[in-house]
């Protein structure tokens, strides 16, 4: 071996060595360890960086896990006088074979711990000379771990994901699992194989909302990370470090797509669209470009599932199930057209279009509902207008059923304080407008999200400037109370100043827990110690009714 490839060598790998003793200690102290991950380490990067000024002045970076390219945590070595005296042939040669030999035989090894190293592993070897760059990589595999982790996985797609609830993977395996099925190695990247997984599991995890969040978030980071890593990069160059633009690669540079890898590219797209719709739309877009008809159709008219277009005698619509879309044009102000649109919108859903759809709009009524913590949407636009006709009613609750879904929301808002559970702006009109919807109301304020939805929290105020403080209100009341987020805000307009509101107030509370009661009692009094206050104050027979109260915050 060359002299100088050996001191090159010899300082990267003593570098290499002291580095792996340190990841190795700190791996075995690992509490946690997920079935589904075979090891640690797949990746290792050398480099000679040559100097600002000289080519000299430079110094050899190591890495241990694949770089961002706008990071530079790169372990540093310096490096003798023999970098001068190194080759491109010298390199590609001696060095780069010489330094894979020493990683493979390591890597075959347990000598570093048995979750060491991955089944696969990437050594990479880069070189700046003063005007040009040497690349080199290579990739060994650990067959017999390779065929470990796909048993492991199989066993764990029985045992987990495919078994009955409620059976549900630990938390730790939900990335690796989401990862492992857009892995080549390990499952076919097709839609049919791989679907009905994701949608087993999330099916089993609807009880766990959290969860199921945390899950749909780690499948959404695999599709990205392969449509950004693998797919795109065959087709397109991204432009820079830091955007998210993808310019199309002179044809004779890129690869022909491939018809398997474009259908689940597509699959991929829509399923990052349920949580990030501008993403979904980004790579809908791209696939055009690459000459893809089902992209442009899923853009212009959906799955194929719905009838995209639909031509009433007072009403034009349109729908687009993949982009959760449905456009609604009136062409006559008046009762009948928003039923009309109201039949169609109802029909749809109970055909199983998203529930969180984005409307709009085009229609010379510009209502809004009496309650100004909703958003000013084209979709609360339209329930306003449609609740500007009482004989609507009826068929707005109707809409109302088959919309409301526990833990979903409108998409016509960015996620923010003024996102909506289905059916939201229904159910709150008709709750403002009509004592008949009161029972719809309560089973609203059940379902809601009181962890990701805030737009419920002031309907109280709302509904008594509507319909005052009554007896017979007081089940729907405490409904919209116990579905409130700030447990210490008290609503302004709710008093409790007579016997029989106290005393449906009681019968109200009968079968709710004490920290519920405790929730119910801040925001009619403020807190429990002022209730205390106002029994104090109080005459008979209120005082009797407000003691009781207070026993039963207190209990």
């Amino acid at each position: 071996m060359n002299h100088a490839v050996e001191a090159f060598l010899n300082d990267v790998w003593k570098e290499v060595t002291s580095i792996y003793a340190k990841e190795s200690k700190r791996i075995k102290e690992f509490k946690e360890h997920s079935r589904l991950q075979a090891g640690v380490m797949d990746y290792l990067r050398v480099a000679w960086r040559k100097g600002k000024f000289t080519w000299a002045n430079g110094s050899i970076r190591i890495d241990i896990h694949e770089p961002y390219s706008w990071s530079d945590s790169s372990y540093k070595v310096e490096a003798g006088s023999y970098l001068t005296e190194l080759t491109n042939e010298l390199l590609i040669e001696e060095f780069f074979p010489a330094l894979c030999e020493r990683v493979e035989r390591l890597f075959r090894s347990e000598e570093l711990g048995v979750y060491f190293f991955d089944y696969k592993f990437k050594v990479v070897l880069e070189f700046e000379w003063e005007h040009s760059l040497l690349s080199l990589n290579q990739q060994v595999i650990n067959k017999p771990k390779l065929s470990q982790l796909k048993q492991t996985l199989e066993q764990f797609i029985q045992t987990k994901v495919l078994s009955e609830p409620p059976v549900v993977p630990a938390e730790k395996d939900y990335f690796f699992f989401a990862s492992h099925l857009v892995n080549p190695d390990l499952m076919k990247q097709n839609a049919g194989e791989i679907d009905p997984l994701i949608r087993r599991l999330s099916d089993k995890l609807t009880t766990n909302q959290e969860r199921k969040s945390y899950w749909i978030g780690r499948y959404t980071w695999a599709f990205k990370s392969w449509a950004e890593d693998h797919f795109l990069p065959q087709h397109f160059n991204q432009t820079d470090d830091y955007s998210d633009k993808w310019v199309l690669k002179e044809e004779a540079s890129h690869p022909s797509e491939d018809a398997e890898e474009m259908e689940f590219f597509l699959y991929a797209s829509v399923q990052i669209g349920f949580n990030e719709p501008d993403t979904r739309l980004k790579y809908l877009e791209l696939a055009v470009q690459l000459g893809s008809k089902r992209a442009a159709d899923y853009l212009k008219i959906g799955s194929g599932k719905f009838a995209s277009t639909y031509q009433g005698e007072r009403v034009e619509a349109r729908n687009n199930d993949v982009t959760q879309t449905i456009d609604i044009r009136i062409l006559s102000e008046e009762e009948a057209a928003y039923g009309e649109a109201l039949d169609y919108i109802i029909d749809l859903l109970r055909k199983g279009f998203p529930k969180g759809y984005t409307l709009k709009l085009k229609s010379s009524q510009k209502h809004v509902l009496p309650y100004k913590k909703l958003a000013k949407s084209k979709l609360h636009r339209f329930f306003a207008n449609a609740l500007s006709y009482p004989a609507l009613f009826t068929k707005v609750a109707e809409y109302a059923d088959t919309a409301m879904e526990e833990f979903a929301w409108y998409s016509d808002v960015e996620p923010s304080e003024k996102s909506a559970m289905p059916g939201t702006y229904a159910v709150l009109g008709l709750g403002l407008y009509s004592e008949d919807y009161f029972s719809l109301v309560c089973r609203y304020m059940g379902m809601v999200d009181t962890e990701h939805q805030m737009v419920q929290d002031g309907y109280p105020q709302a509904f008594i400037e509507a319909h005052g403080v009554k007896a017979e209100h007081m089940q729907v009341i405490v409904s919209m109370l116990l579905a409130g987020i700030d447990e210490g805000t008290k609503v302004k307009n709710l008093t409790i100043d007579r016997p029989e509101l106290a005393e449906a107030l009681i019968e109200a509370l009968q079968d709710k827990e004490s920290y519920q009661c405790e929730m119910v009692v801040c925001r009619v009094f403020g807190s429990v110690k002022k209730l205390e206050g106002a029994a104090r104050k109080a005459e008979a027979p209120l005082k009797e009714r407000l003691e009781q109260l207070l026993a039963l915050s207190l209990c």
